[in-house]
């Protein structure tokens, strides 16, 4: 299965232009452990780390280079912190694209490794990430250089790649056709914006073709150093805030509003809030994830869980409201995050006479 099977609800592609690396159908998984010790019910996980370059970037990749494929683009030009760098750089070599990325100055060297991989041009920019106005000049100048006639700029934003983004609400109409019970809420991380865009307006979707008369309450989950939109939608804000960006979260560090203005807009309607996390919660929950959970995500995808667990606590959901955390990457991403989270745990060599001993 791809994103393809939803191809009429999306923006539209020509069949002999999509490509697919099995990307979407992503599982959803009930919580065994830390949603009924927080009270919560019926907490779901949305697997999204199980997509082939291990997050939820795959959809926006598929149809993005998809699109350029349909337009006779041969060289794609690419932004990231991590993720879309990956999927964007699959799905071109699929598509035997020439791809060039820049990434933030602090992208993990997993997440490079596997960029390059793929065969891709990766390179850092200093500040990039971390630097509104330095951050906002290398955009203008990777806009100037997708404008070429043979290329094309894809960033995971709706401002910038409408089309590929709507690959990524097939997410929604996932989970309508999985869910146990009519799902209430549901949880996005946010560094740009465009998941939580992304959800609110497949839902969307879904209600305008009349398969869900109403969708669940879309919440943006941010960390406390980069609140360019949770802060401003749980305020009552008309739009987002741009912000020095000091979370260590990979991933989400985007101190640019990016997709900002639109959660704000689209996210309120539905019932959603802004909720801020702290680092040192998202890395506990991390380690709890895999150890209770048995899930092995980074840090990003720890943060929709943060948002819902405090959520909770706030008294803002119902301990029987159905509820889905977007878990949105792997753990194999971001290789310091999992030595943080093992802290000095070791694996020993042994003798075999010992095993008796050790088990």
């Amino acid at each position: 299965m791809s994103i393809w099977r939803w191809a009429d609800w999306i923006e539209p592609v020509a069949p002999e232009a999509r490509i697919s690396l099995g990307e979407g159908s992503t599982p959803l998984i009930r919580s065994q452990v830390i949603g009924p010790q927080a009270g919560l019910q019926n907490l779901f996980f949305k697997l999204e780390s199980t997509n082939p370059t291990g997050s939820f970037k795959d959809r926006f990749a598929a149809a993005a280079i998809s699109h350029m494929r349909a337009a006779g683009r041969s060289r794609c030009l690419a932004t990231s912190s991590g993720n879309t760098g990956s999927a964007v750089a699959a799905y071109a070599a699929a598509a035997q694209l020439d791809c060039h990325i820049a990434v933030v100055e602090t992208a993990p060297q997993g997440k490079l490794q596997q960029m390059m991989a793929y065969g891709a041009n990766v390179f850092r920019v200093r500040g990039f990430g971390l630097d509104p106005a330095l951050s906002v000049s290398t955009f203008q100048t990777l806009q100037r250089l997708g404008q070429q006639p043979d290329a094309a700029l894809q960033i995971s934003s709706y401002i910038y790649s409408a089309a590929g983004m709507t690959g990524v609400e097939t997410i929604s109409f996932e989970l309508h056709a999985q869910q146990e019970l009519p799902i209430e809420h549901v949880f996005c991380p946010a560094g740009g914006g465009g998941l939580c865009v992304a959800v609110a307006r497949g839902f969307a979707t879904l209600a305008r073709v009349g398969e869900r008369p109403q969708g669940p309450a879309v919440h943006c989950v941010q960390p406390e150093g980069n609140d360019t939109m949770a802060g401003p939608l749980r305020r009552g804000a008309a739009a987002a805030q741009e912000v020095t960006c000091t979370t260590r979260i990979s991933g989400l560090q985007v101190p640019n509003i990016n997709d900002g203005h639109l959660v704000v807009q689209e996210c309120r309607p539905t019932g959603g809030t802004g909720h801020l996390v702290r680092d040192d919660r998202v890395w506990e929950l991390q380690g709890q994830l895999a150890r209770q959970e048995g899930i092995f995500t980074e840090p990003a995808g720890a943060v929709a869980l943060a948002g819902a667990l405090q959520a909770a606590q706030e008294g803002l959901v119902e301990a029987s409201a159905p509820v889905v955390c977007l878990v949105t990457g792997s753990g194999f991403k971001d290789e310091e995050a999992v030595a943080r989270m093992l802290d000095e745990a070791d694996c020993p060599m042994i003798e075999e006479n010992q095993l008796e001993t050790v088990v």
